[in-house]
C-alpha cells in the first residue's frame, strides 16, 4: 500500500504471522525504498512498482481543474490554483535498476504492462514477476508480457485500480468470478475487498492461488496510515466507498467524503498531474484531523478493519479457514 501505509514494521509483522508481505515503491525515492530494504534485512518481502502513464494531462484541462478545486486549499492557505502541472515516472528507471542490484523473491506491477526487457531482467535476477490485471484481456497481455503470475484485482479493492486504461470503464464483475475469467494458465493472486475467513475460502474456490489483503490491516498497530484515515474507517459517518479519481486523476475506491460529492462529476483524467496538484492539499488535510478532504482510500469490506497487531489480524484470518 502506497502513500505510507505499509511499513517495514508491518511487512514484518504480516512475515512473522506466516504471510508474505510486500513494500510499496510508489510516490518514494529511490534512496526511501533501499532504506526500507535495508530495514528488513533477513526477511522474504516484494516490493510493488508503479508502471509510468504514457501520456498527461492536457493543460487546459488542468488548469480548469486546478480552479475548481483552489477553494478546497484555501483553509490550509495553499494556492492550488496556480499550482504546476508536474508529470513525472516516479524514479522508474532508477526504482528498476535497484531491483536489479538488491533482488526481492517479487515485484509486482500495478497501472500497466512493463517492458518485456525489464520483466526478463527482473527474472533473470532471480524475481518472480507479476503484472496487475482488471479484466480478461490484461490477463492474457500480461501473460504475453512474461509475467510469472497475476494479481487479479476486483472493483471491490481500496485505493487505486491497476486498470491497464485508466479512462476505460471498470467492469461490475464480482472479484470470484473475475478470477476464474482470468485463468491463463498462471498463479493467481485475489485482491479487493477480501475481509473474512469465507471471503478467502470462496477465492480459493474460484480459482486463486492466493489472497491478499490491505484495508484489512489499515487500523492495526503496524499501519503507516494517518490517525484521520484510521479513524475515518470505524466512524459511522461513513457508509460506503465509491470509485473517484477526484484526488489523483486515475480511479480509486475510497470512503465518500465532501470532497468527492463536491468534484466528483469534474475530476478529468489526468495521472500523476492531479496526485501532485492535490498532495499538499491532502497532507494538510490528515494533518488537521480534516475528512473532509483527504483520501480515505477503503475496499468494500473496511467496516472489517481491525485495531491491534497486525500479526494478530492475521492469524485470526487463518484460525478462521476452512
Amino acid at each position: 500500500m502506497a502513500g505510507g501505509a505499509t511499513t517495514p514494521a508491518l511487512v514484518r509483522a504480516v512475515t512473522d504471522a506466516g504471510g508474505f508481505a510486500f513494500l510499496a515503491a510508489g510516490y518514494k525515492t529511490p534512496d526511501a525504498v533501499r532504506a526500507e530494504l535495508d530495514a528488513l534485512s533477513g526477511v522474504e518481502v516484494g516490493m510493488n512498482v508503479f508502471v509510468p502513464s504514457p501520456t498527461s494531462i492536457d493543460p487546459g484541462t488542468f488548469r480548469r481543474y486546478a480552479a475548481e478545486l483552489a477553494p478546497e486549499g484555501a483553509p490550509y492557505d495553499l494556492d492550488l490554483a496556480d499550482a504546476p502541472l508536474v508529470h513525472d515516472d516516479d524514479h522508474w528507471r532508477d526504482k528498476i535498476d535497484l531491483l536489479l542490484a538488491t533482488p526481492v523473491p517479487v515485484v509486482s506491477f500495478t497501472f500497466g504492462l512493463p517492458p518485456r526487457p525489464v520483466v526478463d531482467a527482473l527474472r533473470g535476477a532471480g524475481t518472480r514477476v507479476l503484472i496487475t490485471v482488471t479484466n480478461p484481456a490484461e490477463a492474457s497481455a500480461a501473460q504475453e508480457a512474461g509475467a510469472d503470475g497475476l494479481v487479479v484485482q476486483g472493483r471491490e479493492a481500496g485505493a487505486h485500480s491497476g486498470v491497464h486504461d485508466p479512462t476505460a470503464a471498470i467492469g461490475d464483475v464480482a472479484l470470484a468470478d473475475l478470477v476464474r475469467s482470468c485463468a491463463v494458465g498462471l498463479p493467481i493472486l485475489a485482491a479487493g475487498g477480501v475481509s473474512d475467513a469465507a471471503t478467502v475460502a470462496a477465492l480459493v474456490s474460484a480459482g486463486a492461488d492466493a489472497v491478499m489483503a490491505g484495508t484489512l490491516l489499515l487500523r492495526t498497530d503496524e499501519s503507516g496510515a494517518t490517525e484521520t484515515h484510521k479513524n475515518a474507517l470505524a466512524d459511522p459517518a461513513f457508509t460506503e466507498t465509491v470509485l473517484t479519481k477526484v484526488f489523483t486523476g486515475r480511479p480509486a475506491r475510497g470512503l465518500r467524503n465532501g470532497i468527492i460529492d463536491r468534484h466528483q462529476d469534474h475530476a478529468p483524467d489526468g495521472y500523476p498531474a492531479v496526485h501532485h496538484l492535490t498532495r499538499g492539499l491532502r497532507t494538510a488535510a490528515a494533518k488537521a484531523g480534516d475528512a473532509d478532504r483527504l483520501h480515505l482510500w477503503a475496499g468494500t469490506g473496511f467496516r472489517h478493519a481491525k485495531t491491534g497487531p497486525a500479526a494478530a489480524v492475521i492469524t485470526g484470518l487463518a484460525a478462521e479457514l476452512p
